[in-house]
């Protein structure tokens, strides 16, 4: 690819950010995730995975784009053991999606907790550097699958191919181990899911009832502890909740006042009842 070629991508990306209001790194991770979701896509059209799906922050940000929080890094659930999976994912990758290409970088990390491994991913468009991505690669559990397009703004002004829509867990099943994640006994550095719990309420997308369904099964499986979980905050988070809450613009800001909202919507969540 030329350096003028390189430029004018950059260019574009600069000029659709402005254009469309968005800050110009996070539309840049937007197009490395959707990127990566073309060729896994691509792997299981080609019989080379059996299935995958997104998870975490970046499925909430392909929902509700700037409605939640940024991310720097992609989930993605895959079959099998954690070596498995791993070889999986080279070979997805070694196909290659449009111009884009991607290098798997030796700096992997174990997260042992969480059954997952961290792969640093260097993103290529036309043998250029785009973007280095951490991709966690986690195992895909027993959660369902929705169909997800996009409501990321910017996209078709790039002028690249994206394929959509994007297989997402869940709505349900995520914020139900979002639930589980930031009540259990393994909470450290889980302030972020309090607030997503709370972002999803707002907009008006958290179905108690399946969520309580989806949060018995996640509980039940994983067995730290019990549903209904208390729905207390710790203290160590409140600064860190503070800032997210007015970063986001989020009506509530006091730590008090988001303790409240969370405790009443654990409540509902746990009195739901199929409709």
């Amino acid at each position: 690819m030329s350096p003028k070629r390189v430029e004018r991508l950059e260019k574009t990306l600069a000029r659709v950010a402005r254009e469309q209001g968005l800050d110009q790194e996070r539309l840049r991770r937007w197009i490395s995730f959707l990127a990566l979701a073309g060729v896994l896509e691509r792997a299981v059209r080609d019989g080379i995975l059996g299935g995958y799906y997104l998870k975490g922050g970046v499925a909430m940000e392909l929902r509700f784009a700037t409605g939640a929080r940024a991310t720097k890094d992609m989930d993605v659930g895959l079959d099998g053991q954690r070596p498995e999976r791993m070889k999986q994912l080279e070979s997805a990758l070694a196909l290659g999606f449009d111009s884009f290409t991607f290098r798997l970088k030796a700096q992997t990390r174990n997260m042992d907790l969480a059954d997952t491994v961290r792969v640093p991913v260097a993103v290529q468009y036309r043998s250029r550097a785009w973007q280095t991505v951490d991709v966690d690669l986690g195992p895909t559990g027993t959660g369902s699958v929705e169909l997800v397009k996009p409501a990321i703004r910017g996209l078709s002004e790039m002028g690249l191919p994206m394929i959509l829509p994007i297989r997402c867990l869940s709505l349900a099943d995520q914020l139900a181990q979002k639930l589980h994640a930031c009540t259990g006994p393994y909470s450290e550095g889980r302030a972020r899911d309090v607030l997503d719990i709370l972002l999803i309420d707002l907009l008006g997308k958290l179905d108690y009832a399946k969520v309580r369904e989806a949060a018995i099964k996640v509980f039940s499986e994983r067995a730290t502890h019990s549903f209904p979980p208390e729905a207390a905050i710790q203290p160590g988070w409140h600064a860190e909740l503070q800032a997210m809450a007015m970063d986001l613009g989020y009506p509530l800001t006091d730590p008090v006042s988001i303790q409240e909202r969370f405790r009443i919507i654990v409540q509902s969540i746990s009195g739901a009842r199929d409709q």
